[in-house]
């Protein structure tokens, strides 16, 4: 049985528009899988269907499930899909800027946990970056970028999450803190077994770490495969890995078509 998995989701903005549009994907336990696709497509509102964070936006969803671990997770508020597992660190890293890292991290601990449950989660977190240890008592405001998204993955693994969806995590910085960051989320996944949904449109990136991918396009799913299945359409070299080289264009023709019809 998958840990996750989305049937015909439909979502909603103030009762007009329609933003995702049947999106059907599916998670197992231990795996990272990628959401690809240009501004607008969907990634981000499918990410917040699922942990229950389209209400302040005015979005709902309006047709389809959402299951985790099992259970239907749609009637769940945010706080109880946190507890269930679900963790979703945001699009610009949202963090704490007044207080220091180790304020974030504590923040993030659940008020239910003991001392010792806060401090073994806080040293894993410094194991893996240690460099939020070094600046442990700095205004998180001050920290860099990509310090500043340490530290948004950092204070979701206090949670002891099960699912943890990533939103651009590479937004705005330097291609080596990408890689650093990157490698790191892999090392996560490989040694906490954590799953893994990553949201991004740096999609060679994504693709060099995941197992699995969806390409979203006005919010429907067009592609989905192994990340090499992916890595080597010619389309999507065409259209999102800006592959140079000789295309396919009766292949090209054929996807366009096929994304005219899904819109």
């Amino acid at each position: 049985m998958s840990l996750l998995s989305l049937s015909n989701v439909e979502v909603i903005y103030d009762r007009v528009f329609l933003a995702i549009k049947g999106v059907s994907l599916r998670l197992e336990e231990g795996g990272m899988v990628a959401l690809l696709g240009a501004n607008g497509a969907g990634k981000s509102t499918t990410l917040k269907a699922i942990s229950g964070l389209l209400g302040p936006e005015r979005g709902q969803v309006t047709r389809g499930e959402i299951t985790f671990d099992g259970r239907d997770v749609r009637a769940m508020g945010p706080p109880d899909r946190v507890g269930a597992g679900i963790v979703h660190v945001l699009e610009g890293r949202r963090i704490f800027g007044h207080l220091t890292p180790d304020e974030n991290l504590v923040a993030a601990f659940p008020l239910k946990g003991s001392r010792g449950e806060l401090d073994a989660l806080r040293d894993r977190v410094y194991t893996y970056f240690p460099r939020l240890k070094e600046r442990a008592r700095h205004k998180a405001g001050y920290l860099s970028g990509g310090e500043q998204q340490m530290l948004a993955i950092g204070r979701a693994m206090m949670t002891s999450p099960r699912l943890i969806m990533l939103d651009e995590p590479s937004l705005g910085l330097s291609p080596l803190l990408v890689s650093e960051i990157f490698a790191m989320i892999g090392e996560i996944n490989r040694a906490e077994k954590l799953t893994v949904l990553l949201v991004e449109q740096n999609a060679a990136a994504a693709l060099a770490i995941v197992d699995h991918a969806y390409l979203i396009e006005n919010g429907h799913v067009v592609m989905d495969g192994s990340a090499e299945t992916l890595r080597t359409n010619p389309d999507v070299q065409e259209f999102y890995l800006g592959g140079g080289g000789k295309v396919d264009y009766h292949n090209v023709k054929h996807y366009r078509r096929r994304k005219r019809w899904l819109a």
